[in-house]
């Protein structure tokens, strides 16, 4: 089991016959991943090849659909047409959307999120900006390098990129069921919150480490989440706990005012939740390995 992608997902690509696309098609298709085509306007009816795979092109993601079944989109299009893209995928329908763009004007965001609350909210969308979603040994949608650790029974959910990786190979021995990167733009699709009640309620998830970092209130909604509705352990750690008040650090929502938003006003409110909270990542990937070491 996984949340969200599995190894049955059947994944188009947008973006697909452009330089980052078709990058990390090739990377995603060596990983295991079932793609079933990809979404270029103008280029439909052609067919790419990646190392003897050859996989259509579609002009449109309705289309993909009806011919291949798929369920997920992976968006590398450019900033300014990754909010028609994501609209586009909306009123296809599309399960899941992995926006990995990096860029998009906010208020293209904020306004392709609307358009899909405004449907119904049927698709669920991961990004932007972000490395996207792998279930190690099942399927990998987006950048996350794909060798880095194995399936287990860990869930990760985190803003930072890097950080994910970092987690995953700190802890590659035990393994993970889903890891997720949201994101760390001012607006998201999915949210801690999102990926903490999707781990509870997955089987084969035993425990969830969190990554946050300074800027905003989520991680501190999350922690009355994890309060009132998980049960399972979690394990958190804040980046960002030597940054200066009203720096942008990295992210554009990483942006502290005051005493809001910092890591240290995170970390109190998760431990009062009962999240066990590192200081350095390779302390909190030591943190769960003794959680998941105690439960054997």
């Amino acid at each position: 089991m996984a949340i969200w992608l599995t190894k049955d997902s059947r994944v188009v690509v947008q973006g697909m016959t452009g330089s980052e696309g078709s990058k990390h098609t090739r990377r995603m298709l060596a990983a295991g991943t079932t793609i079933v085509g990809g979404v270029t306007p103008g280029k439909g009816g052609q067919e790419v090849e990646f190392d003897g795979v050859r996989v259509p092109v579609f002009n449109d993601v309705a289309g993909a659909m009806a011919a291949t079944g798929a369920d997920v989109t992976v968006v590398f299009v450019p900033p300014k047409f990754a909010r028609a893209a994501v609209v586009e995928a909306i009123d296809a329908g599309i399960d899941l959307a992995v926006v990995i763009t990096e860029g998009i004007p906010v208020h293209d965001t904020t306004a392709f999120w609307a358009h899909n609350v405004a449907k119904g909210q049927p698709t669920r969308i991961i990004g932007p900006n972000c490395p996207g979603i792998v279930s190690p040994g099942a399927s990998n949608a987006g950048i996350i390098p794909a060798d880095i650790t194995g399936p287990g029974r860990i869930g990760l959910v985190s803003k930072s990129g890097t950080l994910t990786y970092q987690m995953m190979y700190e802890l590659r021995d035990i393994g993970f069921s889903t890891c997720v990167g949201i994101g760390g733009d001012p607006v998201i699709g999915t949210t801690h919150i999102d990926a903490l009640a999707a781990f509870q309620e997955d089987p084969d998830t035993d425990a969830i480490v969190m990554i946050g970092e300074i800027g905003g209130d989520a991680e501190e909604r999350a922690a009355e989440f994890v309060r009132a509705n998980v049960t399972k352990p979690v394990v958190g750690y804040i980046a960002g706990f030597t940054a200066p008040p009203g720096k942008t650090m990295g992210h554009a929502g990483a942006i502290i005012s005051g005493s809001s938003g910092t890591a240290e006003a995170k970390k109190v409110a998760l431990e009062a939740a009962g999240v066990t909270v590192g200081t350095t990542p390779t302390e909190t990937a030591r943190l769960m390995r003794d959680v998941m070491l105690s439960a054997r």
